[in-house]
């Protein structure tokens, strides 16, 4: 257990917590709702000895690290990767534990954006041309997610539907309103995404009516209003598996249970040579249990892990575990399920919600995670901290009793003989100072590239994400595309790298 210096003021307190050292994944995580049964992927091993080379090593087997791959293979079999441009070199990739077993398969499975939250501190820390690439990605992340769900078959409970928040907050409500009012103001210019700003404005009594939130907040507190726009919900954990197993069809080399211990450069004089695919030897060694995989290019798909490899993002990307319950419906919901996916809004905090859908394993089943505000110090104690083998008991008994408080006793109905709680685990996320994901090359490592820091908001960064990154280390015409539509504060620069944490933003 690492022990806290004394600290009296609370950014002290939360710099500590940043400078926990980070582990490695541990061994015995909690098995979340998706991962059971799991994959049959779960625990693949491409070949029985590992590689001693490769083009390119991802680390991470979560969506970020699944989209890259697929994105570099994809270069590959156009004959746009490297190996003299004949479409060679080998795609490895490490994890830890078993495949999708981070934060990905840990997730509530909401693909949902609420750019309407972050755009109005974008507009004032980034401009507005940035903001505005930010909230045009998230949409489009989601919409990509979903598509590629749908035109390669991958069974993953994909649905696109909308979300309501629910707001409790007087302060809350009035800060919707008005960011809401401005992205309405700047997506309907000429030229503009159609569909960013499709947000609809209910009032208290339409959301008890209509989205059957009938009780009352965290402290008592009766419902201000609620937005709804286009979101959706998926498995991650089946989509990425189903990801990976296109990957596997097409060349990748998976190793799980294969964690990666560190990350160096070569001495010099190694490096050199051929390897076994005859690409040369590359100058990035990856120390392993198994053995040593030199690699050309490491992409790292780590997220809150990243520091346990590389120092520098000790305290830039730190940890946050999160915690996440899956509920049976009570007696009173509807039998065919809820429409729509939800969030509930309260003063520094808010829960999400995830109805399973009717064709799902436990159909009506509600998915239900956050509760970090009502744990000791806000959630303090959840920062730096990687186990996800453990469950915060304050806030497993604050989530259990949520549901049927959001939806008041009349609605909600009685709970069956087997209780209201399915399943409960938590899993670990990675957070910044500026609230932005680090997305490029590292600095001062050449081949060494990253896509993590996900804010807790993976599933609309991700992909997207990925696919930037691949065409960041292509490089050329393909970067400056990139470019275009990519936002340029999620690059990795000294001067993110510098600035210290306080707590995550949105």
């Amino acid at each position: 257990m690492y022990t806290l210096p004394d600290s009296d003021s609370d950014s002290n307190k939360m710099e500590a917590r940043a400078s926990i050292p980070v582990s490695l994944p541990v061994p015995n995580p909690t098995t979340s709702y998706w991962q059971d049964p799991p994959s049959a992927i779960a625990s693949h091993q491409s070949s029985e000895l590992l590689p001693v080379d490769a083009d390119v090593v991802i680390i991470g087997s979560g969506i970020t690290g699944a989209a890259v791959a697929w994105g570099l293979l994809l270069e590959r079999e156009l004959g746009n990767g490297d190996g003299g441009g004949k479409g060679g070199g080998k795609i490895v990739m490490l994890e830890a534990r078993g495949a999708c077993s981070g934060a990905t398969g840990r997730n509530g499975g909401h693909t949902k954006a609420a750019s309407y939250r972050s755009f109005p501190s974008n507009v004032q820390t980034m401009g507005l041309a940035e903001a505005s690439k930010i909230a045009r990605m998230e949409l489009a992340n989601i919409r990509a997610t979903h598509a590629f769900a749908k035109r390669h078959g991958i069974e993953c409970e994909a649905r696109s539907c909308d979300t309501v928040d629910v707001i409790y907050d007087e302060a809350e409500w009035k800060r919707c309103v008005e960011a809401v009012t401005l992205m309405r103001e700047v997506f309907t210019q000429p030229g503009d995404s159609e569909g960013v700003a499709r947000y609809q404005l209910w009032s208290a009594a339409e959301v008890r009516e209509k989205f059957l939130v009938q009780g009352e907040g965290m402290r008592g507190e009766e419902v201000r209003g609620a937005v709804s726009y286009e979101a959706g919900s998926i498995s991650a954990y089946a989509f990425v598996t189903g990801v990976l197993e296109l990957c596997l069809e097409r060349g990748l080399q998976l190793y799980t249970y294969t964690p990666a211990l560190a990350l160096t450069k070569a001495e010099r004089g190694q490096g050199q040579g051929q390897g076994q695919d005859g690409s040369g030897h590359g100058n990035l060694e990856i120390k392993t249990a198994k053995g040593v995989l030199r690699a050309r290019r490491v992409v790292l798909a780590t997220n809150g892990y990243t520091a346990h490899l590389l120092p520098a993002f000790q305290g830039k990307i730190v940890p946050l575990r999160g915690q996440v319950t899956a509920h049976r419906p009570g007696s009173g919901l509807p039998v065919a399920g809820l429409d729509t996916t939800y969030s509930f809004i309260y003063e520094h905090g808010f829960e999400y919600m995830v109805p399973r859908p009717a064709d799902s394993p436990f159909p009506g089943d509600i998915v239900i995670g956050g509760g970090l505000a009502r744990a000791v110090d806000g959630g303090l104690g959840e920062f730096g901290e990687t186990d996800d083998g453990g469950l915060n008991g304050e806030i497993s008994a604050y989530l259990e009793e949520t549901t049927r408080r959001y939806f008041g006793g009349e609605v909600w109905g009685v709970d069956g003989e087997e209780g209201r709680v399915r399943r409960e685990w938590t899993g670990v996320m990675g957070y910044t100072a500026d609230g932005c994901p680090f997305v490029g090359g590292v600095p001062g490592m050449d081949g060494v590239w990253i896509a993590a820091a996900f804010q807790g908001h993976g599933m609309v960064f991700c992909w997207e994400s990925a696919r930037a990154l691949v065409g960041i280390m292509r490089g050329g015409e393909e970067e400056v595309e990139v470019g275009e539509w990519f936002p340029g504060g999620f690059g990795v620069t000294g001067e993110r790298l510098a600035k210290v944490f306080e707590g995550r933003l949105f």
